[in-house]
């Protein structure tokens, strides 16, 4: 367990309470409070990315969703910096701790001397690290990619051409997949059974099912649902087992629960599929 508390070399214990006795304890108290800092900037990093998935979904002005990525900027800047300044009062203690100088040295000038060692290597590849950053950006594509939007000139999107098939028939291309629909004896399947690639990825390789919780697999990007592949490390774990990735030819053969986060993007986009299917059921 480290000390607290360090006794410059050579003073008697009587001078502890003056300039040869340095307690830390003060500045670890300090440390774990800048701690609990980084926890805020992290829920607003999630409430930003929160908002900027609802104006893509939305399809807002850009201008809004612009203003979300400035925050998550200016909120991954900030962790930099306070992960910088903890670094910074951690090896100026850890200085003093090891080196064991013969007077008691400017511990502010210190911190501040690493502090500005480590800003000035700051650049924007950075960000790469910041792993809720780096999470929006994916989710915040993946959403734009899957989301289906209006074609500006005032036609119905892919999914209600699909739905609305037999009102728009003549002239239209879709004529192609019902000629060959009849060719290959399909034209009674209900238009529901037509499952895009995007509707594909949105079924558990599990448990077979639509995910109403997916979390991602950052090693190999796969998607799976929440509970079902917490059960399944949980289970290969137990038994002192390697969990493999579920998804068929993946490589992947040691999941592990800091593998997974939170597949925000997919969630969305199998709620707004789930609810224009449910509109156009009535």
């Amino acid at each position: 367990m480290p000390c607290n508390n360090f006794k410059m070399p050579g003073r008697s214990s009587s001078n502890s309470g003056s300039t040869g006795f340095i307690s830390f304890s003060g500045i670890e108290s300090a440390l774990s409070s800048l701690r609990n800092f980084q926890s805020c900037i992290s829920s607003g990093m999630d409430t930003a990315s929160s908002v900027a998935l609802d104006l893509v979904e939305t399809q807002t002005e850009v201008s809004s969703e612009y203003s979300m990525d400035k925050a998550m900027v200016e909120f991954a800047m900030m962790d930099r910096e306070l992960n910088h300044y903890v670094k910074a009062v951690q090896s100026a203690i850890n200085h003093v701790k090891e080196e064991r100088p013969g007077k008691i040295p400017d511990l502010k000038l210190l911190v501040e001397k690493k502090f500005l060692a480590l800003q000035n290597k700051n650049s924007d590849a950075d960000f790469q690290n910041n792993e809720k950053f780096v999470q929006f950006k994916q989710q915040l594509k993946e959403l734009k990619k899957q989301s289906v939007k209006p074609k500006e000139d005032g036609r119905h999107n892919e999914f209600d051409q699909i739905k609305d098939k037999d009102a728009s028939r003549a002239g239209n291309e879709r004529d192609g997949l019902q000629a060959d629909r009849e060719a290959d004896g399909t034209e009674g399947v209900d238009e529901d059974m037509i499952v895009t690639q995007s509707q594909t990825n949105f079924i558990c390789p599990i448990t077979q099912l639509e995910m109403k919780k997916p979390v991602k697999n950052k090693v190999c990007g796969h998607t799976y649902e929440e509970e079902a592949i917490v059960r399944m490390i949980e289970s290969k774990h137990r038994r002192k087992k390697k969990a493999c990735c579920p998804k068929i030819g993946c490589s992947h053969t040691d999941i592990r629960m800091s593998d997974l986060i939170q597949d925000e993007a997919l969630r969305r986009a199998i709620e707004s599929h789930n609810k224009k299917r449910h509109r156009h059921s009535e």
